[in-house]
């Protein structure tokens, strides 16, 4: 069954736009979203590092505000990415960001997310592009793009089935947020706040330690050149704990289709067939994004925008290396030059905290659990996506029907 195509116009209630400028902005307040935070399979926008506006401006400046269940989609730049608007936070929206509001009376708004992700549409709306310094999309010209319309039950039907593959995609992701944030504390109250240490010194048992790990930590500090540290524990440079090895290049059209993650210097950039490292490992951002910090759980392809760690001397653990390394903001040694970029020799020269060989397997110990879990819950999430991708343009074009999915 082929569905009929109808004008993207034709299920549209209204568009919401910024008024095509800069809102004035303020410290805090309503998250401003721009491009950057649509992202790819991504079923709702992201609101790291994101500008805000102040109650006045939320008020007065804008001419409409978005409401849950609509749609943004980016015009300039990464253009035709879309996402959800969620039922919370409250946002507002940037330049070259649209929200359209969808007419419920003809289109399911999960649904029109899905018909706009598909590649049908994604070619209609290139083939209307404007090719300048950036890409762009004009609103008029978006709107005559088509889209194909099944009958209004057989659109929730569809965005039921794909929306369950997201949404299950969406609460690994929270999962995973979670242990990461479970994992970092752990970090956090071990080597940065020497909570075991300050208890015992204060006569207090450690919280959250058995016996045999809390008596591994002493119960008083030393003078060190960062500080006081815990009795024992020495004090080294990065360069005498790591080497940072530099990636290899691999362009896009040189990779094949493979279970290797490639690696560039903001995290994963695809796939291939072949590691250049065994994992478990650590990729340092050199190029592009300096200093950014990924942790690759299997065996991996890092770009030559990257490093990768190599473990030297002593100080063995990966997971203590990944957080420790988090914390020392290497971004801000990055040269300031038209591509920033991280110099080595720079990083070799940070000072870091080293506990005991005891500790660190206490330490392993611990964490390995956590970043097990959080593996596993990412090669669900992409089994989950390549199923949905692999249905969407199928359901969309008629050729799988709605009630051979549902058995």
């Amino acid at each position: 069954m082929t569905y009929s195509l109808e004008l993207f116009v034709s299920v549209l209630e209204k568009n919401i736009d910024n008024r095509g400028k800069t809102p004035p902005l303020s410290a805090i307040g309503y998250p401003l979203i721009e491009v950057k935070h649509i992202q790819e399979d991504r079923l709702y926008p992201v609101f790291d590092d994101t500008k805000y506006v102040d109650q006045e401006t939320w008020d007065t400046w804008f001419r409409a505000h978005l409401e849950p269940g609509d749609i943004l989609f980016s015009t300039v730049g990464s253009i035709a990415r879309s996402c959800m608007v969620p039922a919370t936070p409250k946002f507002c929206i940037a330049q070259n960001v649209l929200g359209f509001r969808v007419n419920r009376s003809k289109a399911d708004p999960r649904f029109l997310y899905y018909a706009i992700n598909d590649s049908f549409f994604q070619h209609e709306v290139h083939g209307r592009t404007i090719e300048t310094v950036q890409k762009s999309i004009k609103v008029h010209d978006l709107k005559t793009c088509r889209i194909p319309l099944p009958p209004l039950s057989e659109q929730k039907a569809i965005a039921s089935i794909l929306g369950s593959l997201d949404d299950k995609i969406e609460l690994n992701r929270r999962m995973n947020a979670t242990l990461e944030a479970m994992a970092r504390a752990l970090f956090q109250s071990w080597f940065v706040d020497f909570d075991p240490v300050r208890a015992k010194l204060d006569g207090r048992p450690p919280t959250g330690l058995d016996p045999e790990t809390a008596a591994l930590f002493p119960a008083t500090f030393q003078d060190s050149p960062l500080g006081h540290v815990p009795q024992g524990w020495g004090v080294k440079s990065l360069g005498e704990v790591i080497e940072l090895a530099y990636g290899k290049p691999l362009k896009a059209e040189n990779r094949k289709n493979g279970p290797i993650c490639v690696y560039g210097a903001n995290g994963p950039v695809g796939w291939h067939d072949e590691k250049l490292v065994s994992g478990p490992g650590i990729v340092v951002g050199r190029k592009g994004n300096p200093g950014v910090i990924t942790w690759a759980h299997c065996d991996f392809f890092p770009i030559d925008t990257t490093f990768y760690v190599v473990p030297i001397g002593d100080c063995r653990s990966l997971y203590f290396l990944y957080y420790a390394l988090s914390n020392h903001g290497l971004s801000n040694l990055s040269a300031d030059s038209a591509v920033p970029g991280l110099n080595r020799n720079h990083a070799y020269m940070s000072k870091q905290i080293i506990p005991t060989r005891q500790v660190f397997d206490a330490f392993d110990m611990q964490i390995s659990p956590i970043f097990a879990a959080i593996h596993a819950y990412e090669q669900q999430s992409r089994t989950l996506a390549t199923l949905r991708d692999t249905l969407l343009p199928k359901l969309l074009s008629g050729e799988v029907s709605v009630s051979s999915t549902q058995g």
